[in-house]
């Protein structure tokens, strides 16, 4: 075998390391779910399976791109979404006004740092949706990806204000979130996802595979959580956020199914 082929070979099996440490850390974040939905105080598992999603979303991204570029991207995202959680409980802008209480700590100018992180790993898996859903790229794909994303805040809000994690000034009528809030997520996300595009948005590369993954567990936990494991059920969280993130996870990988 030649230079070019050793090459060739070795990010080959790069790639496959990647991968596999990716599915590693999936089931890993899907066990500590499954353990905050039955554990008396499962606000103790939050951090942790933040991190295993952020983790298990760069290691999936890094067996196409490489770690360099897959924490690059993860890293934009991360940052584009502390700015606006910050700018956000001193402003009221973009989400409306809120604030966060003591209960997730570390924070960081009043922030969550875990919060921050959350944003980069859906936000990683929301953009290969986008990606997949729209290959060719561009703006549509930004708006596709922020739409996904924004799904995804239809559990998120519900289940945070229900482990008292944050308060809103004025509720509104979505479980006590205001309609600002979506907007403001939506105006986010696109920003996420077009930090995202530049970095890693290639038109002739499929995402991962596992960011799908992602994206589909996540919206198949919520939607079973919200069901049936939470006390009190709440199906109408169940049914909204199942809707919304299902259609997405849906129109994904039906581009991958046999024809």
């Amino acid at each position: 075998m030649n230079a070019a082929g050793w090459r060739v070979a070795g990010a080959a099996r790069r790639s496959r390391a990647w991968t596999l440490a990716g599915a590693g850390l999936l089931g890993s974040m899907v066990v500590g779910q499954v353990l905050s939905g039955i554990r008396p105080a499962p606000i103790r598992l939050t951090s942790v399976v933040v991190v295993l999603l952020g983790s298990s979303a760069v290691a999936f991204l890094a067996g196409r791109d490489g770690g360099r570029r897959a924490s690059a991207a993860f890293g934009a995202a991360v940052g584009a979404g502390y700015a606006a959680e910050w700018i956000g409980i001193r402003t009221g802008v973009p989400f409306g006004e809120y604030s966060y209480t003591s209960v997730l700590q570390p924070q960081l100018g009043g922030v969550p740092v875990i919060v921050a992180a959350a944003w980069g790993g859906m936000g990683l898996a929301a953009h290969a949706v986008a990606t997949e859903i729209v290959p060719e790229g561009g703006p549509k794909r930004w708006v596709t990806g922020a739409l996904a994303l924004t799904a995804w805040d239809l559990f998120l809000d519900p289940q945070m204000l229900r482990l008292g994690l944050w308060t809103w000034v004025e509720e509104g009528p979505y479980r006590g979130v205001p309609v600002s809030n979506f907007a403001g997520w939506l105006v986010v996300s696109l920003l996420v996802m077009g930090m995202i595009d530049m970095i890693v948005g290639r038109p002739e590369a499929a995402p991962p595979g596992g960011l799908l993954a992602i994206y589909g567990v996540m919206a198949g936990m919520e939607t079973l959580a919200f069901a049936a494991v939470f006390e009190p059920p709440d199906r109408l969280v169940a049914v909204t956020g199942g809707i919304a993130m299902g259609t997405f996870a849906v129109l994904a990988w039906r581009r991958r199914w046999p024809r």
